[in-house]
């Protein structure tokens, strides 16, 4: 993984080619290349680290019309020129770009090396033209199916061929691949930001299909040889690659989008006169909703967050057991899919390899699953079928900030609809309406005023261990905080639930270790009062995230942020925004790469 584009058409395939990987520079990644077909061979040329620095290596390159590329982000192998894609096979005339995993890497290339296979890489993609070379005959759809009959893994693989300039070969199982029909001319990409500049007519490739692609032209077959019917769909205007629009970063105009996105995530869905809300993509009837008896949500890291915030509302509002598993957890553990829960898969690209895991697992043992994405047309919406779009527009900073909050408005939405078919009365239905209704004001108000975040960094920037904690809705955000730090300033930390202190974790504070608590004016902030007096008397450095007028609270701690007044179940859309500037400026502070940490990827399309 991470970022594919092909192209097949009449006018110069290079420009096409770094642009499409630049639009997807957000996935993250540590290395990139491009293979044209040109003067019947193939041109290659790779670099580690940015895109503009592949870019200057091609600047003079040839004019072909067809050609493949791709940005690596390190799985087998380091970060090295022979390790990034595209990959040759020994004649060095089929060249193939690929995102996924090889499980069974290492038994074919011991298979291809006892019949003279010299590799030039330590990736798992290099088999790939290999194998396919060892079934060319002079057929490139046959060649690349019986290949892929030898592998066992997921991939996203586009192949070209020097003997054939008119056609690009396209495969996919688990990993996502698009392809936009133009006007005499194909793009191919893992991501619909490397298409929509070209054009919005596009065929989203299924698991174990391939495509024959010509310029302007798609045909879909099966694993099986089989013709399958073309469905063209229109894609999202809301794919257009953003930018910065005067920000320093990605990540910090998409902590200022924020109001702009809950409200987004809310325009249609709230009815406060009736206490009521509506999520049309769901397609549940009261009888329906009534008839749920569990909701359990499945995500990975922030998306996992999300949804622990969304069972606790869930479980205090609807009255309805609700807990959240963490996906690549959930799905490998033989798990009792009850017939009358409810799951939401939730993933900001609804490309999560862990989360869609879980979908199939559910899927297969006759669950009831649906979608919690930001992405139209991703694979986690297509698989569902239903589900809830949160509507955030593009994210593409690597660590997520808006779509956390937008996810979690999703399912507060949720909750109220599920609420009001059980206890929920409307005159409570119509506080938790406005409740929600206000949450953009309220966003709005904090950033606009966000209290000391320097001083928070100045004590934080250099500290070797980091604490977070809060209890109840604050838990969830005490856990997301702690990865955004992670994230963003490489800083070891961890977040624990308040009451837990006494069960370890207090063994890690000694003089002037931070301590960020979460702590708004709910029903346990006299609870987390105590926990915060343990861990001053042991010397540690108290940041508290508190609510506007507490000054018990501020008067205890070394720093205090104040938040403003809210209802308890929406508190983790506001209490969350002080740890995303705190993150952000640590980063700045200790020159990280912010809209691109280390190590990271956007899209988590491997497990």
């Amino acid at each position: 993984m991470c970022g594919i584009v092909g192209f097949i058409g009449s006018r110069r395939a290079l420009p096409v080619l770094v642009e499409g990987l630049r639009r997807q520079e957000y996935r993250g990644y540590d290395s990139a290349g491009v293979a044209l077909v040109s003067d019947g061979g193939m041109w290659v040329r790779k670099t580690t680290g940015r895109v503009a620095e592949l870019a200057r290596a091609v600047a003079d390159g040839p004019g072909g019309v067809v050609g493949i590329a791709h940005t690596r982000w390190a799985t087998h192998g380091g970060v090295t020129v022979a390790n990034a894609h595209p990959h040759l096979d020994s004649l060095e005339r089929i060249a193939v770009v690929h995102n996924g995993i090889v499980e069974n890497e290492r038994a074919l290339r011991r298979a291809l090396q006892a019949e003279g296979v010299v590799f030039r890489s330590e990736t798992d993609t290099e088999v790939l033209p290999h194998l396919i070379r060892k079934f060319y005959s002079g057929n490139p759809t046959d060649a690349v199916l019986r290949a892929l009959e030898h592998i066992r893994g997921t991939y996203g693989i586009v192949v070209a061929f020097a003997d054939h300039p008119e056609m690009l070969i396209v495969a996919r199982n688990g990993s996502p691949l698009v392809c936009g029909i133009g006007d005499g001319e194909t793009v191919i990409a893992s991501d619909p930001q490397a298409v929509v500049e070209h054009t919005r007519r596009v065929v989203y490739l299924q698991d174990r299909e391939m495509a024959i692609v010509r310029a302007g032209e798609v045909e879909v077959r099966g694993f099986d040889g089989g013709v399958l019917d073309l469905n063209v769909q229109l894609i999202d205007a809301d794919y257009d690659v953003a930018n910065r629009e005067g920000f320093p970063h990605f990540m910090l105009k998409e902590i200022h989008e924020q109001p702009r996105s809950i409200r987004r995530c809310l325009l249609g869905r709230i009815q406060r006169e009736d206490g009521l809300a509506k999520l049309g993509g769901l397609s549940m009837k009261p009888r329906d909703l009534v008839a749920i008896q569990r909701v359990i949500t499945v995500g990975c890291g922030t998306s996992f967050h999300a949804g622990m915030a969304g069972a606790m509302a869930i479980e205090a509002l609807a009255r309805v057991p609700a807990h959240c598993e963490i996906a690549s957890e959930y799905r490998y553990r033989h798990p009792i899919i009850e017939r009358d829960a409810l799951f939401l898969a939730v993933s900001q690209s609804g490309e999560t390899a862990d989360t869609l895991g879980a979908v199939q697992e559910i899927q297969l043992k006759g669950g009831q699953v649906m979608g919690v994405v930001n992405v139209v047309g991703s694979t986690i919406a297509r698989t569902t079928g239903r589900g809830v779009y949160i509507h955030s527009g593009p994210e593409v900073a690597v660590a997520s900030t808006k779509a956390f909050t937008s996810q979690v408005t999703a399912l507060l939405v949720f909750t109220l609809m599920l609420a009001r078919t059980r206890d929920l009365s409307l005159p409570r239905g119509q506080a938790v309406a406005a409740a929600l209704d206000s949450v953009p004001e309220h966003v709005t108000h904090y950033l606009q005023n966000p209290g000391p975040i320097d001083q928070v960094v100045e004590v934080v920037k250099n500290a070797r261990y980091v604490l977070f904690m809060g209890r109840g809705y604050s838990y969830p955000v005490a856990l997301e905080g702690a990865l955004k730090l992670k994230e963003i300033a490489y800083l070891p930390c961890e977040a624990y639930a308040s009451g837990e202190m006494k069960h370890g974790p207090i063994a890690m504070i000694e003089e002037g270790t931070p301590v960020i608590a979460i702590v708004p004016m709910d029903d346990q902030r006299e609870k987390t009062l105590s926990n915060l007096k343990e861990v001053e008397a042991r010397g540690a450095r108290i940041i508290a995230i508190h609510t506007e007028g507490d000054e018990e609270i501020a008067a205890l701690a070394d720093i205090a942020i104040a938040i403003p007044a809210v209802a308890d179940f929406v508190s983790p859309l506001v209490t969350v925004l002080p740890l995303q500037l705190i993150a952000y400026h640590t980063g700045i502070a200790l020159g990280r790469d912010i809209d691109k940490p280390r190590n990271l990827a956007k899209s988590v399309t491997v497990e």
